[in-house]
């Protein structure tokens, strides 16, 4: 991401923002179908059970810092040419049952903007499951709040070619537009083929809503409350192409500018935000044959 876009007049952004808005409603009436409809053709997906009960789960139902048993922070600056500093547990805490992550307009370290990234790397680690996460959003032209997950070894090589799981991606000029993606080596958004899929959420920013994804080695399914949108089957045409046989680890972010959530630029008014998580349920796989 190429760092901070100069802020565009009001009148530009308006012309912007619309057509971005028929851009959004096309690939959101479109792109779920074809998304689908493309790995139909190749494999069909076995179906699986869960288990009924979390095995590992954050309810987030105290008060403080986040719980140093599950979580620790990736510090610092970022990838992407996002604009914020990541700090170590000063933008992020738990109140009233709820993790809250604040985006915050200050300077640290030559950075302008002050941020947090959670990880459950070297805590847990993930291979197949269920997972949901009660998620709120922020808004605001120039964030990039996500939910995801990364390969803890780079087994198959560096990004992306390991792989990378979103399972919620937000940007801030699109507030009420929520994408569901994979990356590996084969199919990623460098080479214009991810596997991606967007679906319009109304309340995403202002009501808590469910994020999911069912990983199993045949594929992965995304969900939003329940309704699945999103599905990357495993086409057994090796690790370029399905890189998820390997642990993952869960993230949770508030990126600033970037590539994406920087392309009109940083509303300065914003700040500060917050992404609110409720809770994090995750469930093994019953039949891992």
């Amino acid at each position: 991401m190429a760092g901070q876009l100069a802020l565009m007049c009001g009148k530009e952004l308006n012309q912007i923002n619309f057509m971005n808005r028929i851009i959004q409603v096309a690939i959101i009436m479109l792109l779920p179908v074809f998304v689908l409809s493309q790995n139909k053709k190749t494999a069909k997906l076995k179906q699986r059970s869960f288990s009924s009960v979390p095995y590992w789960r954050e309810e987030f139902n105290y008060n403080g810092l986040p719980d140093t048993t599950k979580w620790s922070y990736e510090t610092g600056r970022s990838a992407n040419n996002e604009i914020e500093y990541y700090t170590n547990a000063k933008n992020a805490m738990v109140r009233n049952g709820v993790l809250v992550i604040a985006a915050k307009k200050e300077k640290i370290d030559g950075m302008d903007y002050s941020s947090a990234r959670m990880v459950t790397n070297g805590k847990a680690d993930f291979l197949y499951g269920r997972f949901e996460i009660r998620a709120k959003l922020p808004t605001g032209r120039g964030l990039w709040p996500a939910i995801w997950m990364m390969p803890v070894k780079e087994n198959y090589g560096g990004w992306p070619a390991s792989g990378e799981i979103d399972i919620m991606e937000q940007v801030g000029y699109a507030p009420d537009t929520v994408h569901i993606s994979t990356h590996t080596h084969e199919q990623n958004w460098m080479k214009n083929n991810g596997v991606t899929s967007v679906a319009f959420v109304k309340t995403a920013t202002a009501a808590f809503h469910i994020y999911r994804i069912d990983w199993t080695p045949g594929g992965i399914e995304g969900f939003i409350d329940g309704k699945k949108i999103f599905q990357h089957l495993n086409n057994t045409k090796g690790h370029g192409y399905w890189p998820f046989d390997k642990p993952f680890f869960l993230i949770l972010n508030i990126a600033v500018g970037g590539d994406w959530g920087g392309k009109y630029g940083v509303d300065d008014t914003i700040f500060p935000k917050q992404m609110e998580v409720d809770y994090i349920r995750v469930y093994k796989m019953k039949d891992k044959k």
